[in-house]
């Protein structure tokens, strides 16, 4: 019980902003959010956003260089629905990995047992 309740705790956080999107399931470990946590998400269509602001796709990457020029820890969260495909995901990965970001994690559901 106490293992579920420091999951929920962990990732309340991390659904609470960006753009809703049906992620796909996997299972993994949890990584801990830093204080301001910046989502970046694509949705079914194809759209991309930061947190919960729509961003062109050609400019993600400069977005992201700016937002993160000052900050000592470089680290974004990638939500993808599982409808996208994988092409878009990979160039959203290239351009967060491009913009300079250290730490690169992908949110996604529990898997079903």
């Amino acid at each position: 019980m106490l293992v579920l309740l420091v999951i929920f705790m962990v990732t309340a956080p991390m659904m609470q902003q960006g753009v809703q999107v049906n992620l796909p399931k996997a299972d993994t470990k949890a990584m801990t959010p830093a204080e301001e946590t910046v989502i970046v998400t694509v949705d079914k269509s194809g759209k991309t956003f930061i947190n919960k602001d729509e961003v062109p796709a050609a400019d993600l990457r400069n977005r992201l260089t700016a937002m993160f020029a000052n900050r000592s820890k470089k680290e974004v969260f990638l939500k993808a629905d599982a409808g996208v495909p994988y092409g878009e995901v990979v160039r959203a990965m290239a351009d967060i990995k491009g913009a300079g970001i250290e730490r690169l994690g992908m949110v996604t559901e529990p898997a079903q047992k």
